[in-house]
């Protein structure tokens, strides 16, 4: 059929970029980063793109997929510097703390290695460096495998703890160490305040209850980690 000047053209749907399993990723992250894992939903994700969750099953099976997919992907930021097998105790506790940082930067995702073992390509990469180091360092393999799930749990663990902190405190609108600050005094108070017949060291030592900031406690939870391995060394380190 003829059309005349002043018709409109027909509606054209305008053609959507191809989507590919790293843009599922990045889109993702930006979720949790800002909102936390329970934002993200696979129709969440997809609305970023303009389109329905059909659409990321031919990249993702789920969101239980996507979300180890998001925790390799962070894992793939941890820097592995050579092997220095003299000093492993220290590389180690510097492995710890690049990761910790990296978790903390990352909102709550943390809690997805709490869930299961994390075993992408990323992940695995770290977990052979450091298999690699503590053996090399003079530790049992069956040891060194052992000091590896712990350690990375603990820092794991208190990565996720730091995130539901933020989360209880965020109402305050304060800085990190101001909101830590008051935490750390109101809970002086309760300790202080306990009984002294019943508590007398809670309510006595309430100052050392309380002391330190999270990062010297983690710190000092580190140190008491991986100091500790050294009386499981077997043999001068290669």
């Amino acid at each position: 059929m003829k059309t005349t000047p002043w018709q409109p053209l027909p509606d054209r749907k305008i053609a959507r970029v191809p989507l590919d399993r790293e843009q599922i990723i990045d889109a993702a992250l930006r979720i949790s980063d800002a909102e936390g894992i329970d934002a993200v939903s696979m129709r969440r994700v997809a609305a970023e793109f303009d389109t329905g969750p059909s659409s990321l099953y031919a990249h993702v099976a789920n969101k239980d997929e996507l979300l180890r997919l998001m925790f390799d992907r962070i894992c793939g930021e941890i820097e592995l510097p050579p092997h220095e097998p003299e000093r492993w105790q220290q590389q180690v506790k510097e492995l710890m703390r690049n990761t910790h940082q990296i978790l903390l930067a990352h909102n709550d995702l943390a809690r997805v290695a709490l869930a299961m073992i994390p075993n992408g390509p990323n992940a695995l990469r770290a977990s052979e460096w450091m298999l690699g180091l503590t053996i090399k360092g003079g530790m049992p393999p069956h040891l060194g495998a052992w000091a590896n799930e712990r350690i990375f749990l603990y820092v794991t663990a208190d990565a996720y703890e730091a995130s539901l902190w933020r989360a209880q405190m965020g109402h305050l609108g304060l800085p990190k160490a101001e909101a830590e600050l008051r935490a750390r005094n109101e809970l002086g108070v309760y300790f202080a305040d306990l009984p002294a017949d019943r508590f007398p060291y809670l309510s006595g030592f309430s100052g050392a209850m309380t002391a330190g900031t999270s990062e010297e406690r983690f710190e000092f939870g580190l140190d008491l980690l991986i100091d500790g391995l050294g009386r499981y060394v077997s043999r001068s380190p290669e």
